[in-house]
């Protein structure tokens, strides 16, 4: 496939107006966002055990093209059902389709997502010991026995990990110095791309100056957005398709997840000239959760569905297609050779332990951050 052809990445689509759509669509900042009545559908199933087996269709909501289409393809072939997929471009509107009642089998939301949709009562609960491949999980990735954002992975199972940091043009730019600061980069002055994702900008500067990675302090988000304005001049734009801006030259320099870049090692013809970096400063680390809504008309077929995505020979598949690394046993030399020309795209249990996520705030602070992120754009 040529660069021209791939599709975007997994957040490639602008999110510009994310936060007044939230706001229209009542998704509150503070605690789940979602609404305090669990839906019918879900009060029925309450937390019973899921039964393990074909209940009807798959019904999926995901990002774009983030299964590999093959192991969807085995997967209707081994149990005689259609995957019926639906796609979001952003958190913000996967929440806004569950608040409007619309079902769903299974969805991914990220970790801080995971969290307000448990504490909404919108996830059924997933019994670990019903899935035949979930040791591979939960008995090598120990993290992910009790993660902050779902106590006991109650209502969860990891998908993938990610970390971000920055991707560039060696052959333009030469080497870097492993700084938040390279952005600044004189060289790359008008060539320099920042995500379109207020957690990650506002995280990035806040990183710079050693504060927490989420703060919601006014005197820092203050440090933040004045430190922030001096790039803006350096800017080409905002754009979370970094996959893309590298490959075809608008980018010299860019704000970028780990996935991302190992995803464009297949497309680039010569790897070698292309860099991905962690800052030392510290890199965001997040997950991707396998989750089943309290409404889901299929939630047999939901639990089928996650365990054949742990099967070995799938997770691999699926690693090769999207770049990000999944938490299973087994999987993790399958990532070491994809990345091995950016081998800090690697994700392990001790970068989660960092404890670098981003959280959930109170209603206050997140609209503290939302007017920071409003003031960057802005320049």
């Amino acid at each position: 496939m040529s660069p021209e052809a791939r599709p975007l990445s997994r957040r490639s689509l602008l999110r510009a107006g994310v936060a007044g759509t939230a706001a229209a669509l009542g998704l509150t900042a503070a605690g789940c966002g979602f609404s305090s009545e669990p839906d019918p559908a879900g009060k029925e199933g309450g937390d019973r055990p899921i039964d393990v087996k074909i209940d009807g269709d798959l019904i999926y909501f995901n990002w774009a093209d983030f299964v590999d289409p093959a192991v969807f393809e085995g997967f209707s072939k081994e149990y005689g059902v259609k995957v019926v997929q639906s796609n979001f471009d952003s958190m913000e509107g996967m929440a806004a389709k569950l608040n409007a009642g619309n079902r769903y089998d299974i969805i991914f939301p990220t970790a801080k997502w995971a969290q307000r949709l448990a504490e909404g009562s919108k996830l059924r609960t997933i019994d670990h010991t019903r899935l035949k491949n979930a040791e591979a999980v939960f008995g090598s990735y120990a993290y992910f026995t009790d993660p902050w954002y779902d106590r006991g992975s109650a209502h969860t199972v990891p998908f993938t990990m990610y970390k971000t940091g920055i991707g560039w043009r060696k052959d333009r730019l030469g080497d870097l110095t492993g700084s938040w600061d390279d952005l600044w980069n004189a060289k790359a002055k008008g060539k320099v791309f920042v995500l379109d994702d207020r957690d990650e900008v506002l995280g990035m500067g806040a990183l710079k100056h050693g504060l927490d990675l989420t703060t919601e302090d006014p005197d820092d988000l203050k440090t933040i957005t004045e430190t922030l304005r001096t790039l803006r001049p350096r800017l080409r734009s905002f754009s979370s398709d970094s996959y893309n801006n590298l490959l075809n030259g608008n980018a010299d320099m860019t704000q970028a997840w780990s996935g991302d870049m190992a995803a464009m090692l297949a497309q680039a013809k010569d790897p070698s000239v292309f860099g991905f970096e962690v800052a030392r400063e510290g890199a965001p680390v997040n997950s991707d959760c396998y989750a089943i809504p309290a409404n889901a008309q299929h939630p047999g077929t939901a639990m089928l569905f996650i365990d054949y995505m742990l099967r070995p020979e799938n997770v691999k598949k699926n690693i090769e297609y999207i770049g990000y690394p999944m938490p299973v046993h087994g999987s993790e030399d399958a990532y070491t050779a994809l990345v091995e020309p950016f081998p800090q795209c690697q994700v392990t249990a001790d970068d989660l332990k960092d404890d670098l996520f981003f959280r959930n705030g109170t209603a206050h602070g997140e609209r503290a951050r939302d007017a920071a992120w409003t003031d960057v754009k802005a320049g």
